[in-house]
Formats: structure tokens, C-alpha cells, sequence
């Protein structure tokens, strides 16, 4: 996550200045048409995955076991409120790091996801004692 924080405006950068130097005042005006719609992409994008969670509860999933088996460390939160199509029920305070955030079935299991950064650091999932599978004939 820190070198994103540089990389991409300096990358933004040296685009805007190659364009310069290759294309003169046109050369600008393509590449940062090209950076305004790369920035409308990413927000649309974020747009249509909130406006899919407003009529969720939020913290519900419809199986936590399905959420825990697609999980990978290093997913943003965007990508996993994607997946499950909710928000999660915050477990930590506002703005502190690590974020943590649950997700619950209809059976009482959850999955907490933490955060750091805003990638998946690390996940975990929890069922109910009461979930354990009959014996096999």
C-alpha cells in the first residue's frame, strides 16, 4: 500500500510529462483525459458495489464456509464488499488500524477479516458447535 501512494502519482507524473515532450500541449491533453477516465472507472466502480449493498443488512453473507474458502490476504475491502454484497459489522473503533469486520450466515457462523491498510491481512472463520455434521452411515 505505501509505494501505491507514491507510484501512481508519480507514474501520473512522468505520463503527463513524456506526453509533453513526445506531443507537445496535445500530447497533455490525451493523457490526462486518459488519467480522468481511469479515475471515473475506478469510482463507478465503487459506486455499482455500494449501491449493491444498500439493501443488505449489514454483516450478512449468505455462507460464511463459501466467504472463507474465497478469501485471499492482500484483497482490498472494496473486493470482498463486492463478494459478499454487504457491508461488514465493524468489530475495532473508526479510523483505528487494523480494521476488523465480520460477516454472519443465517447459522450463526462469521468469518472476521482484518485489514491493514485496506488488504486483507488475515481471516478467520468461526461456526457454532451446534453445526457439526451427522455421522456417516
Amino acid at each position: 500500500m505505501p509505494s501505491q501512494k507514491f507510484l501512481v502519482p508519480v507514474g501520473s507524473l512522468l505520463l503527463v510529462l513524456a506526453a509533453y515532450y513526445f506531443y507537445r500541449w496535445a500530447g497533455v491533453a490525451i493523457a490526462v483525459s486518459a488519467l480522468v477516465m481511469w479515475l471515473l472507472l475506478h469510482f463507478s466502480r465503487m459506486m455499482q458495489v455500494l449501491k449493491r449493498t444498500t439493501n443488505r443488512p449489514i454483516g450478512y453473507v449468505g455462507s460464511a464456509v463459501m466467504l472463507n474458502a474465497k478469501l485471499q490476504p492482500g484483497m482490498t475491502l472494496l473486493h470482498v464488499v463486492a463478494m459478499t454484497r454487504a457491508l461488514g459489522a465493524r468489530q475495532t473503533e473508526k479510523d483505528v488500524q487494523p480494521e476488523v469486520f465480520r460477516w454472519t450466515d443465517g447459522t450463526d457462523s462469521h468469518v472476521t477479516c482484518t485489514f491493514v491498510g485496506g488488504k486483507l491481512a488475515q481471516h478467520a472463520l468461526f461456526r457454532p458447535a451446534g453445526d457439526a455434521l451427522p455421522p456417516a452411515p
